[in-house]
C-alpha cells in the first residue's frame, strides 16, 4: 500500500468517502464530517511515517516521544489505528481521538475538528462509521506518498465537488479558483511578505498567493499569511486546507470581521502587504450604528447604508494596507460601482487616489449565482505614473462555460492580467480614465461609461439579463449627466444673458 497515488485516483478515493455518506447525510453536510476524517487519517499517516524515520536515524524507540520529531502529536490511544479497532459506538471513539489531538496540540489544532454530531447514531450509525474508516484505511496518506501539494490539489477538487453537490450553501466557503488565480496574478505576491483575507472561507485565496511564488520559484515559506471568517466550520475547513497545502506560518481566526476584527495591534488594525477578498455582497445583517463610530478609523469614507456593508468591508480592507507596499484585489457585485446611496465614498475612494483598476467580469462566476462580478484594486502608494488616473477592464467575454460551468480559461487571465501590467487604453477592452473624467461622470464607476462595449449584431440579442440591465443603467446615468450639464449650460447662459 506504500507507493505513491496518483492525483486522479487520489481524486476518486476522496470522493468515494462522500458517496457512502449520501443516503444518510444531506449534501451541505457533506464537510462536516469528510474533512476531519481526511485530516485525522493524514495526521495519523505522516505521525506513523516520522516515527519511521526516526528509527532509521536513531535506532532509538524514546526518540519517537520527542516532540520535535513529529510536526503534530498523537496522544496514545488517539491514533487512526485506535479508532479503527472499535466496533461499537465508533462515533464516540472518533470525537475522544479528536479531542485528544487538539489538546495536545492546542497551540495549532484547537477545535479544528469541529463539533458535528458524530454521535447521533440515527443519523451516523456504527456501520456507516465503520464503512467510512475503511475507506479511508485502504490507502496511505503519508507524505511520500501523498506529497502536501498533491493532497492540497485533492482537498481543493473535494471542497469544489462539494460545492457542486450542495448549492446554495456553496458560496459560504467556495470562490471560483479561476477568478482567484486571475487577482493573485494582478496582484503579484512577493516573498517576505504578509497576505491577508478578512472573509477567507475555506482559505483558497491565501493559497493561491503561495501557489503563484510556487510556481514563480520564489521562497514561499517565509510568507506570513493571516484569515478571519464567520462561519466555525469553515475555519476549520481553511486551517486544515492551509496545513494540508504545507503552510506553517498562518493564523485563521473564527469571528465576525467587522464587529471584532481579530488582527490589532497597538490599538489599531494590524496592516498587511497584500489583502484578497471575497466578503458576503451586500449583506444587511451588521451593526451599522457601531460602524458609524468605529474606534479603527474604518469609516473614513463614510458609513454605508443598512442595507448593503460592501463598504464596510472595502474600508476595513484599505485600513489593514501598509502604506507603502499595501494593494488589495476585492471581488464585488457590479452595483458597487453605481449605487447611487455610496456615491459619496466613491467619491473619496477616487479623490484620495487609492483606486487603481476596475476589472468587470462576465456573468455566473459567482458560484451558483447569474450575477455578475467585478474585481477592484486598489494600491495605497500607486506609481508615479499611474496617480490620478484609473484603468477600466471590460473583460465581459473572457469567459467560458462547459457544463453549467463558468470560469476563466489561461488565456483570459493572462490577457486581462497582461492589460493591467501595460496600464493602457485598448479599443473596446481597456482604457485609462483620469479622476477628472470620474468627476464628470458623477464618480460613477459603471465600466460602460468609459470602455463601450462592443456592438452587438443585427441577430436575437442573447446578452443575460444582468448585462441588459447593466446597459440600461449606463445608458440612463449617461442620460442624467447630459441632462445636469445641460441645465448647468442653461443657467450660465441666463446669467451671462443678465
Amino acid at each position: 500500500m506504500s507507493e505513491r497515488i496518483k492525483i486522479e485516483e487520489l481524486q476518486t478515493y476522496l470522493w468515494n468517502s462522500a458517496v457512502l455518506l449520501r443516503t444518510s447525510i444531506d449534501a451541505g453536510a457533506y464537510k462536516q464530517y469528510i474533512f476531519p476524517l481526511l485530516f485525522f487519517k493524514r495526521i495519523c499517516d505522516v505521525y506513523d511515517e516520522e516515527c519511521q524515520q526516526v528509527l532509521e536515524q536513531f535506532g532509538d524507540e524514546d526518540a519517537l516521544e520527542f516532540e520535535e520529531n513529529h510536526r503534530f502529536q498523537v496522544p496514545k490511544g488517539a491514533h487512526w489505528d485506535d479508532v479503527r479497532s472499535v466496533a461499537e459506538n465508533v462515533g464516540v471513539a472518533i470525537v475522544n481521538a479528536f479531542r485528544k489531538i487538539e489538546n495536545a496540540n492546542s497551540d495549532k489544532l484547537q477545535g479544528i475538528f469541529g463539533d458535528a454530531a458524530w454521535t447521533n447514531k440515527n443519523r451516523l450509525p456504527d456501520r456507516l462509521l465503520k464503512e467510512l474508516i475503511e475507506h479511508f484505511s485502504t490507502k496511505i496518506l503519508s507524505v511520500k506518498n501523498c506529497p502536501e501539494d498533491e493532497l492540497g490539489q485533492g482537498y481543493e477538487y473535494l471542497i469544489k465537488k462539494f460545492a457542486d453537490d450542495s448549492g446554495h450553501t456553496a458560496q459560504e466557503f467556495y470562490t471560483n479558483r479561476t477568478v482567484v488565480h486571475l487577482m493573485t496574478e494582478m496582484l503579484k505576491p512577493e516573498s517576505g511578505e504578509s497576505i491577508y483575507d478578512p472573509t477567507c472561507g475555506s482559505a483558497g485565496m491565501l493559497i493561491s498567493a503561495i501557489a503563484y511564488l510556487k510556481q514563480q520559484k520564489k521562497e514561499w515559506r517565509n510568507v506570513a499569511v493571516f484569515g478571519q471568517e464567520i462561519n466555525a466550520l469553515t475555519s476549520a475547513i481553511g486551517k486544515m486546507n492551509l496545513f494540508l497545502h504545507g503552510v506553517k506560518d498562518f493564523a485563521i481566526v473564527n469571528g465576525d470581521t467587522l464587529k471584532s476584527p481579530a488582527f490589532v495591534e497597538g490599538g489599531k488594525l494590524k496592516q498587511f502587504d497584500m489583502i484578497l477578498a471575497n466578503p458576503p455582497y451586500s449583506i444587511s445583517q451588521w451593526d451599522r450604528e457601531a460602524f458609524a463610530s468605529d474606534k479603527y478609523g474604518r469609516n473614513f469614507l463614510g458609513v454605508p447604508p443598512q442595507g448593503r456593508a460592501d463598504y464596510a468591508f472595502l474600508q476595513h480592507i484599505l485600513v489593514s494596507l501598509k502604506k507603502h507596499s499595501g494593494r488589495c484585489a476585492i471581488l464585488f457585485p457590479h452595483g458597487v460601482l453605481f449605487r447611487n446611496e455610496e456615491s459619496n465614498m466613491r467619491e473619496k475612494l477616487v479623490r484620495n487616489d487609492m483606486l487603481d483598476c476596475v476589472i468587470g467580469l462576465g456573468p455566473n462566476l459567482f458560484y451558483n449565482s447569474p450575477m455578475e462580478a467585478c474585481i477592484v484594486i486598489c494600491r495605497m502608494n500607486k506609481r508615479p505614473d499611474r496617480r490620478g488616473e484609473v484603468l477600466f477592464i471590460n473583460a465581459v467575454s473572457e469567459v467560458q462555460r462547459k457544463n453549467a460551468q463558468s470560469y476563466l480559461e489561461d488565456c483570459h487571465i493572462q490577457k486581462i492580467a497582461s492589460t493591467y501590467d501595460s496600464y493602457i487604453t485598448d479599443g473596446n477592452f481597456a482604457r485609462v480614465v483620469t479622476v477628472q473624467e470620474i468627476e464628470e461622470s458623477n464618480f460613477s464607476l459603471s465600466i460602460p461609461l468609459y470602455v463601450k462595449p462592443a456592438k452587438q449584431g443585427s441577430g436575437a440579442d442573447e446578452r443575460t439579463l444582468q448585462e441588459c440591465y447593466e446597459s440600461w443603467r449606463t445608458f440612463s446615468e449617461m442620460m442624467k449627466l447630459r441632462y445636469m450639464k445641460l441645465n448647468d449650460m442653461i443657467g450660465i447662459g441666463a446669467e451671462n444673458d443678465g
